[in-house]
């Protein structure tokens, strides 16, 4: 599992963790049951502390992508479709509130958004 952390981004480092966890298991790379390595070795080779790791070991625990089991370590959760697919549209729905600040400051109006939109899909 290849994580690449980004030192000037805004987004904070547990988040950019989670996020590229959360897209190797969506797309297949992670399988269920795969052994996530410990947090003190994930912080050791993505050279960040300890507490930012279990952060995000912990916020994918409870989200159900992740599961924890005392003295044995941090397993990819078994999920199903349902789960998968509440995982995207939460994942949508954090974009799409971006998109929404951006237009707010931007004095883009939610007609002309949808407009650009439906250009995107080809509708009229």
């Amino acid at each position: 599992m290849n994580i690449l952390i980004d030192q000037l981004s805004q987004t904070p480092i547990y988040e950019q963790i989670e996020s590229q966890i959360r897209q190797n298991i969506l797309s297949g790379k992670l399988e269920a049951n795969y052994m996530m390595p410990s947090i003190r070795k994930m912080a050791k080779e993505l050279g960040v502390g300890i507490i930012t790791v279990k952060r995000a070991y912990d916020d994918m625990c409870n989200e159900g992508l992740l599961i924890s089991l005392q003295g044995r370590g941090v397993f990819v959760a078994d999920i199903d479709t349902d789960k998968e697919k509440e995982v995207r549209f939460n994942g949508l729905r954090e974009k799409l509130l971006d998109v929404k600040a951006y237009c707010d400051t931007s004095d883009i109006s939610k007609e002309e958004l949808i407009k650009e939109i439906e250009k995107m899909y080809g509708e009229k």
